[in-house]
């Protein structure tokens, strides 16, 4: 399996990964004159080599009308040029000459930044105007490192913990601290730490991009390394200031299928609209534990991301009664989930199933009764076709018009008949 490792023993931000990826290319020049190509306004961009402590490696230069990025303080530049939308930004990035793919990823990372936008300013999405990472520079760190991943075509990218940095940073909103809310947002879920350095590590950008890319997020998986690539910062620390990205083989598990067997089965699948993908099973055994701390332990899962947390009772070594604690997550937050499992609960070890599964396509849809708006789950085709409407709508409208959930319910049912 093709694996991209990246190690943000550094932190990360988008002009370092762009650097560091690009030096996995065979032709790194390629990658700059496409990027200089694209039709980013006002955009040039320079691949030079750098040094940090001895390591040789790529930084990454972009000018805007001329003005080197570099040389303006990143949070204090944005406030006074343009504000950028959301729509604003999603419209350039459309009108660029890449890839639909490269587009498609472009985009879902600005989706990302503008919830994390969102939640920080309390306002809607739609009303959000970005400063840093709206402006043009981040539109030419997101479309570059969406290019390069895109080229490099890994099957799996994982990460290393997040060095954040540590103290403040001024801004166009006055002092913060670091890591900067937004970024805070975004790595939620992620693992981060600080240490004795201080300052931005991690901008919102690069926290954006891990978040979007990387499945996983610890050491380093066992994998035969073919390519080394080294994204060097602009400021100097006392550490090396960049990222590495590790390029190479690992292990996979591989079906054994026939090609056309599983074409079969897809397209029968596709008719019902069952999707098929992975999912991770994290188990572990408590006999020490009340329910009140399990019951707070399952909180924290199901808040992290848990598809599903649920408990069964076994029977332990010398008979003792215990109980079988399960989450279900996909593989991209087992790493997180089995360590807040680990944190809160007395087990010392968690077990980790990577399954198959098949789901069904799902979709929802607000659906007009005679007594209000209430949102219908609707679920499968064909033969498999569900529907369901929600219960928090349906206990809602039950309360407001002092009505019982089923006379409730049959109104719904009627309305979606008709």
């Amino acid at each position: 399996m093709k694996t991209l490792y990246l190690e943000c023993n550094m932190g990360a931000a988008g002009d370092m990964l762009t650097a560091a990826l690009s030096e996995l290319l065979d032709d790194k020049e390629k990658f700059v004159e496409k990027m200089n190509s694209l039709g980013l306004p006002g955009v040039r961009v320079a691949a030079e080599d750098a040094e940090k402590c001895g390591i040789k490696g790529t930084h990454m230069r972009v000018w805007i009308d001329g003005e080197e990025e570099e040389s303006l303080d990143v949070h204090e530049h944005h406030h006074h040029h343009a504000h950028h939308s959301v729509a604003d930004v999603m419209a350039l990035i459309d009108g660029l000459d890449v890839p639909e793919k490269v587009k498609a990823d472009a985009k879902a990372v600005y989706g990302l930044i503008a919830e994390a936008e969102s939640a920080v300013h309390g306002k809607p999405v739609e009303q959000v105007h970005f400063h840093e990472v709206g402006a043009i520079d981040a539109v030419a760190d997101v479309v570059g490192v969406c290019l390069l991943m895109n080229e490099i075509g890994a099957d799996r990218v994982a990460a290393s913990a997040v060095h954040v940095g540590s103290g403040n940073v001024k801004c166009a909103h006055g002092i913060l601290p670091v890591p900067v809310p937004a970024a805070a947002y975004l790595l939620k879920g992620v693992p981060i730490y600080s240490s004795d350095i201080k300052g931005e590590l991690c901008t919102p950008t690069g926290a954006a991009l891990l978040k979007y890319f990387a499945e996983s997020f610890g050491d380093m998986p066992a994998m035969t390394v073919q390519k080394i690539g080294s994204g060097m910062g602009s400021k100097d620390f006392a550490r090396a200031n960049c990222v590495r990205a590790f390029l190479g083989e690992s292990a996979a598990v591989k079906a054994a299928q026939s090609a056309e067997s599983a074409a079969v089965k897809a397209a029968a699948n596709a008719a019902d609209g069952i999707e098929t993908g992975t999912c991770v099973k994290l188990e572990c055994n408590l006999d020490d534990m009340t329910g009140e701390d399990l019951g707070f332990a399952a909180e924290q899962l199901f808040k992290a991301g848990a598809r599903d947390v649920y408990t069964q009772p076994i029977t332990m070594k010398k008979s003792r009664p215990g109980i079988m604690l399960s989450v279900i997550c996909t593989p991209k937050e087992a790493d997180v989930l089995a360590q807040l499992m680990l944190r809160h609960t007395t087990t010392l070890g968690v077990r980790r199933l990577d399954l198959g599964r098949y789901t069904l396509r799902r979709s929802v849809e607000t659906v007009q009764t005679e007594l209000g708006a209430v949102r219908v789950k609707y679920s499968g085709e064909g033969r498999l076709a569900k529907h369901k409407a929600e219960y928090d709508d349906l206990v809602k409208i039950a309360e407001e018009q002092g009505l019982t959930l089923a006379q409730v319910r049959e109104i719904v049912e009627e309305a979606l008949r008709s």
